[in-house]
């Protein structure tokens, strides 16, 4: 391939000893989530509602961290880096009535009002509220939040609970396995939310309806006892700012500021804010970006020693230590999954247990003894694997809302998961695994789209045509795919072809890819295109079966690795100073980055580019 091969070699040896050097004192990672003006936004103003002056330090300095942090165009966007949108410019609005000295803000406020007018047509309560259902549709999970604060910050009029969808947060009192069955307009993840904001408007706007208000009102002490038993013990819901600050100010508008469920969530938002006065849009993604970098680091051929036996004894005692071995109390799940971070308030979901499994697998030597943690792992992958073949989040069968169906980039996890394993798993087992196997490639060739492309749930671009991030999932359905044994990749050669074409078509004049065509390009949209085509191609290279099934471009895919190569390793000059693009995305689509993601997804690439290049050695 054309590439400086010195250069490459350099680029590599900074980022993988940039990426060691990140390391937390117990040998794993922990990375840093970006700064959040929505987090910030819910988390002072929901201090503001429990005790305005004992916590008037903290307002202040987060009401200063908003101001000096709005964009150019007066609206605010999730990120430092992000796009202004409707959810986060009208919270940071309702936020600023929180402050005692309005007048110091009257300028932020001022440029957020023209902003919302633009976006809306005006400020009446009307045109704001009809402006936050378009964006979310049928959805409830964060409209009904979003205009829960603007009601209690006096930004929708004097009858502003009339706005607000009041959530059936009696349900709550059932019994949880009824819950996918009645078709609530929530997702699984937001019972917190469903509980507290519908208490909030069932106090604030009682329904006329004599019997509605009978049951409703019976089942408070009990929805609250619901609540009380799913909530962590440091206080923080899914270790999420804006989930917990929303539950706060909801309880304190229903008249339950004193319950003791909320005065450990405040404990929560108060250790949780930054030093600049800001909060992120999760505590950390620990668990996930530990396993994404030992899966990275593992595609050298100085992993061993990079990762000495006794690093890599300790990370996977560490990584063993987080499976959850009981049922969850928030999502009922069955024991033997892994959540994104090793704090109480995670919650066990399919991407990261899939991501365990594969650290494991390069983390255990002959002498450990994981078969029965990666089984279990194994076992709660195929329990949570839906009907028609794909994985969800959390919960099997729940529905077709966000973060509760199938999805591409986590069915393709999962699959490559499976498949370390598989030959490893007792007979029966096996023959499962292999089902599921067979049944993911199926759903994975079923949604691939006519272009050859994929939809990521947990990733997007904001430049790109419907915020999609097309070149991030196939990427990673492409790296999924790639490790399936090739007996069951035969029915799916035609789509693995097509989704490569739709990859080099959509890589840019100068190298590197952005979320879609013509989207300007990230390093860590570049590094994961580059490793899923290199991926392929050394398979290609050690696999003469899989070379001879395949019929892949190999002349344009190794030109293109190429270029790619050279994009990295000219956009990575100082390691220290890499820029993050802003296309995770978290619940609710809310954008986020990773300060980490560009350093890992980049070290995978561009040591599987070195491979390519000559450099003689085996690909784990």
């Amino acid at each position: 391939m054309d590439i400086d091969r010195t250069r490459l070699a350099a680029a590599a040896t900074g980022l993988k000893d940039r990426l060691m050097a990140l390391r937390t004192e117990e040998g794993s990672w922990r990375g840093t989530l970006s700064s959040s003006a929505l987090s910030t936004a819910t988390a002072v103003f929901a201090l503001s509602r429990v005790d305005p002056q004992g916590h008037r330090p903290l307002i202040a300095r987060g009401l200063d961290w908003l101001a000096s942090h709005q964009n150019a165009d007066g609206g605010w966007g999730d990120t430092v880096a992000s796009e202004s949108n409707i959810s986060t410019t009208l919270l940071c609005w309702a936020a600023f009535t929180a402050g005692e000295s309005q007048p110091t803000f009257e300028s932020s406020i001022e440029r957020a009002e023209q902003w919302l007018s633009g976006y809306a047509g005006s400020l009446e309560a009307e045109a704001l509220v009809q402006a936050v259902y378009d964006n979310y549709g049928k959805d409830r999970t964060f409209s009904v939040p979003i205009l829960t604060m603007c009601a209690l910050a006096g930004r929708l009029g004097n009858d502003p609970w009339r706005f607000v969808t009041p959530l059936p947060f009696e349900l709550a009192a059932l019994p949880h396995e009824l819950f996918k069955w009645l078709n609530l307009s929530v997702v699984s993840y937001a019972l917190p939310a469903l509980i507290a904001m519908g208490q909030a408007s069932f106090h604030n706007r009682p329904p006329r309806n004599r019997f509605v208000r009978w049951i409703r009102g019976g089942a408070r002490k009990r929805t609250l006892q619901v609540l009380a038993g799913i909530q962590p013990a440091n206080g923080g819901f899914l270790e999420a700012a804006p989930l917990t600050s929303f539950v706060v100010m909801s309880l304190a508008a229903a008249g339950c500021v004193d319950h003791p469920l909320v005065g450990t969530s405040v404990d929560f938002l108060v250790r949780r804010v930054r030093p600049d006065g800001s909060w992120p849009i999760d505590t950390d993604l620990a668990t996930w970006v530990t396993t994404l970098s030992v899966k990275a680091l593992a595609q050298g051929r100085d992993y061993p020693a990079l990762l000495s036996p006794k690093v890599r004894s300790r990370l996977l005692l560490w990584l063993l230590g987080q499976q959850c071995r009981s049922r969850h109390p928030y999502t009922h799940a069955a024991p033997g999954g892994w959540a994104w971070t090793d704090l109480p308030g995670a919650v066990p979901d399919a991407d990261d247990t899939a991501g365990a499994l594969l650290a494991i697998h390069h983390l255990a030597g002959p002498a450990d003894e994981v078969t029965g943690e990666a089984f279990a792992g194994v076992k709660w992958l195929l329990d949570l694997q839906n009907r028609d073949g794909g994985m969800p989040t959390f919960c099997k069968g729940w529905g077709r809302l966000p973060f509760d169906r199938s999805a591409a980039d986590l069915t393709a996890h999962a699959l490559a998961a499976w498949s370390v394993w598989a030959d490893e798993l007792p007979g029966p087992a096996m023959k499962r695994t292999e089902r599921a196997m067979r049944r993911a490639i199926r759903f994975l060739m079923r949604n691939q789209s006519p272009q050859g492309t994929w939809l990521a749930l947990w990733f997007g671009n904001e430049r790109s045509p419907g915020k999609e991030n097309p070149v991030y999932c196939t990427a990673r359905v492409l790296l999924g795919l790639n490790r399936a044994q090739l007996q069951l990749l035969a029915p799916a050669t035609a789509h693995i072809g097509r989704a490569v074409e739709w990859l080099l078509e959509a890589q840019g004049d100068t190298g590197g890819w952005g979320g879609d065509r013509g989207v300007l390009a990230s390093i860590e949209e570049t590094a994961v295109a580059a490793d899923a085509l290199a991926s392929l191609l050394l398979r290609v290279r050690h696999d003469a079966a899989f070379a001879a099934v395949m019929d892949l471009p190999i002349a344009p895919m190794e030109a293109a690795v190429g270029r790619a190569g050279t994009w990295l390793v000219e956009h990575l000059a100082d390691v220290h100073e890499i820029p993050e693009a802003p296309i995770g995305l978290y619940f609710a689509r809310l954008w986020y980055f990773e300060k980490l993601y560009p350093i890992i997804f980049a070290t995978s690439a561009l040591q599987k580019i070195e491979t390519l290049c000559g450099i003689d050695y085996e690909v784990a």
